[in-house]
C-alpha cells in the first residue's frame, strides 16, 4: 500500500477509534510488523521480584534502567540518563487510561513529600503528543514527562514489560530497578517501596535481600486491600 494511503487510511481509523484500541491501531498500521515482535532479553537481563502478577510476557525485565531516549513536551529528545535523582520513579501511562489518571496525584505529592530524599517522577506516556499537552495543561501536573509515540511501545519493552497500562519502575541512585508496580499506584504501596530504596541508597539494606521482602510487603498490602473491597461491597 502507498504510503500516502497508509497515512490517510490511519487517520480515518483513530478518527473512528477511541483509546487504546485506536491508538494500538495506528501503531500497528505505520509501523512494520516486525517492529511488534518481542525484543530478545540480553544475557545479563534477570527477572525483578514483582509485586503483583502481570500478563505473562517474552521478555526479561533488565537489571538497570535501559537506555532510552523520547521526546518531552517541549518538542526535545530526553534520555532517561538525564535525569539524576538519587531514586528515579518511571510510570508508563497514557491520557485514555482511567487508573493512569487516577494515579497522577499521587505521583505529583510523592515528588513533592520525597523531594529531600533526592525522588524524581517520569511519566513516559503512550499516546499522542498533541493529546497529552492538552491533558496536561488541563490538570497542572508538574512532573517531567516524555511522549512515545512510535517508540512508547518499544519503551516498555525495553523494561521487559508488555503494554498493559499503567505500570511503575522504582530504580536506585545507581540506577538498578529495584520492583515494578505493575496496575495503579496506591499510597500505601509507595511508601514502602520508596522507603526500601531510600535504605538501599544509604547502604543499610542490600539490594538481593530488599527485593524478595519488599515484594511480600506488596502482595500482603494488594490482599487486605482486596479483603477490605470484599468486605465493604458485602455490606
Amino acid at each position: 500500500m502507498p504510503a500516502p494511503v497508509r497515512t490517510l487510511l490511519a487517520t480515518v481509523l483513530i478518527a473512528a477509534l477511541a483509546g487504546a484500541g485506536g491508538f494500538l491501531a495506528y501503531r500497528r498500521l505505520v509501523t512494520p510488523t516486525s517492529d511488534l515482535t518481542p525484543i530478545q532479553p540480553s544475557p545479563s537481563a534477570s527477572s525483578v521480584e514483582m509485586p503483583v502478577d502481570r500478563k505473562a510476557s517474552n521478555h526479561l525485565i533488565p537489571e538497570r534502567v535501559p537506555a532510552v531516549t523520547l521526546t518531552g513536551l517541549d518538542g526535545k529528545r530526553h534520555a532517561l540518563a538525564d535525569f539524576r535523582a538519587k531514586t528515579l520513579i518511571i510510570n508508563f501511562w497514557a491520557t485514555w487510561c482511567a487508573p493512569c489518571r487516577r494515579e497522577i496525584p499521587l505521583l505529583q505529592t510523592l515528588r513533592q513529600q520525597r523531594r529531600a530524599e533526592g525522588v524524581e517522577v517520569v511519566g513516559i506516556a503512550v499516546d499522542f503528543m498533541d493529546n497529552v499537552k492538552q491533558y496536561v495543561q488541563n490538570i497542572k501536573l508538574d512532573y517531567p514527562l516524555l511522549v512515545g509515540e512510535e517508540d512508547g511501545l518499544a519503551a516498555a519493552e525495553s523494561f521487559g514489560m508488555d503494554l498493559v497500562l499503567p505500570f511503575t519502575i522504582f530504580a536506585d541512585a545507581q540506577r538498578r530497578i529495584v520492583t515494578v508496580k505493575v496496575g495503579e499506584l496506591h499510597a500505601d504501596e509507595a511508601a514502602v517501596i520508596l522507603d526500601t530504596v531510600r535504605e538501599i541508597n544509604a547502604n543499610t539494606l542490600d539490594l538481593a535481600v530488599a527485593k524478595p521482602k519488599l515484594a511480600a510487603k506488596i502482595r500482603d498490602l494488594a490482599n487486605l486491600r482486596a479483603t477490605q473491597g470484599a468486605a465493604r461491597s458485602g455490606r
